[in-house]
């Protein structure tokens, strides 16, 4: 079977959509083997930050020799961002064979009228690649939710953690905080340990129940000395227990998620659970790369890709501009889902931008571009339409060299993933 074959058969699968529940899931890992079972894993669930410190938690393992899985999504431009080995995707042969040998099994659970969703079998090829290469470890990053997502299939974990909670799929894990923090903690597992960001008193207290319910040991990022030193669009240095961090993922956020990361990392070494030294811990860190979020693409003018698409996420966008651009002409190409919370992100933007361009994702679930650029004019700002992510973005790029601006993309990872590719040719 060739690389393209077997992406045509998992994108096949698209159709069937999202459902949850886990029953599927656990037929079609008993008859593969249940290649779950072969691994030790860290589970990550949350609404922002899981991805970043997922890439991190993925580094410092892979810094120490630890042969180390990881599985991420969404992905940026290639498929295979999602399953990764020592933080290289897999390549296309091992894709290709793992498909060839277990979408038969797909086959026949359809002809027993059980079918398979796209991420279920992306979770299931990930299972069985990570076992089949025998990793040390995989870092498992949940896709929606927890409780009934189908990562949570596994054994209890090393550790189970919980990133920032925000409101989004409020359709599916709910319309509250709480009910959101609920299905995330539905990740932690007796016999394991628990760690948790920074959260909002409403979240933090679902997370203390759960563990306290389930008598599991509770580590927070807040629980580290902090002590910032240097915060830039190029990174961060920073105290951490009197550790010296650096970290290229810019943005104050992304120091909360390093503090995350450093809190699972510091459990494990302290009860002896992996061997870890400073080296490691500090190699990793500053290594840890995760595309679009507050990425800088170009020094002159700046140029920043960000994937942002639920409140905190637009909050932290709009945060760090604040921070690292006061007083600079912006000119902002945006592009959302419609089944994002497009009112709040927009409102949270006021007045931060010079001029708004809205743009088209390839998405079904895309917003039409001058839908969401009237709601941005019934705001107050300028806004126009373009019908092409790219031409946007050229006439950005035009204006910030001439009136020393600063152009910002956001609004979606499916907008980042097509227009990311364009920008490294054009500014490499």
């Amino acid at each position: 079977m060739t690389y393209e074959t077997a992406l045509e058969k998992i994108h096949s699968l698209l159709t069937f959509g999202s459902r949850p529940g886990l029953s599927r899931m656990r037929e079609l890992l008993r008859r593969l083997d249940n290649p779950q079972d072969k691994l030790r894993y860290i589970h990550v669930a949350g609404t922002n930050g899981k991805g970043s410190v997922c890439e991190m938690l993925s580094y410092i393992l892979t810094a120490a020799g630890y042969k180390t899985g990881l599985f991420i999504s969404p992905y940026i431009t290639d498929f295979r961002e999602r399953i990764q080995i020592n933080n290289q995707m897999i390549d296309k042969k091992t894709l290709a064979d793992a498909v060839e040998k277990t979408y038969p099994v797909l086959e026949q659970l359809r002809a027993e009228d059980i079918i398979i969703t796209e991420f279920e079998y992306v979770n299931a090829l990930q299972f069985y690649i990570h076992a089949e290469a025998k990793c040390d470890i995989v870092v498992l990053e949940t896709g929606m939710g927890g409780l009934l997502d189908c990562t949570n299939v596994i054994k209890p974990p090393l550790g189970s953690v919980i990133t920032t909670i925000g409101l989004d799929h409020t359709a599916v894990l709910g319309g509250t905080i709480e009910e959101i923090a609920a299905q995330k903690c539905g990740i932690i597992k007796n016999g394991s340990a628990a760690f948790t960001s920074r959260q909002t008193p409403d979240a933090m207290k679902v997370i203390e129940e759960t563990a306290a319910r389930m008598n599991v040991p509770l580590i927070k990022s807040e629980d580290i000395n902090l002590s910032v030193e240097e915060c830039s669009l190029e990174g961060s240095r920073f105290l951490a227990n009197d550790l010296n961090c650096t970290i290229k993922l810019a943005g104050r956020h992304q120091i909360e998620n390093a503090l995350t990361a450093l809190a699972a990392i510091f459990y494990f070494r302290n009860k002896k659970l992996l061997s870890l030294s400073d080296e490691d811990i500090l190699d990793g860190l500053q290594n840890a790369a995760n595309p679009a979020r507050l990425e800088l693409l170009c020094k002159e003018p700046p140029v920043i890709l960000d994937g942002a698409h639920n409140p905190n996420g637009v909050e932290a966008l709009k945060k760090a501009i604040e921070e690292f651009l006061p007083e600079i002409p912006l000119t902002c190409v945006m592009g959302m889902l419609a089944d994002k919370d497009t009112d709040t992100a927009v409102s949270l933007m006021d007045g931060v931008f010079q001029r708004v361009y809205t743009v088209p994702v390839d998405n079904p679930r895309a917003m039409d571009a001058e839908t969401l650029a009237e709601k941005f004019r019934a705001d107050g700002a300028q806004a126009k339409a373009f019908g092409s992510a790219l031409e946007a973005i050229d006439r950005a790029i035009e204006i910030a060299e001439a009136e020393s601006g600063a152009v910002i993309i956001c609004g979606s990872l499916y907008l980042a993933g097509e227009v990311r590719p364009y920008l490294l040719e054009k500014f490499n």
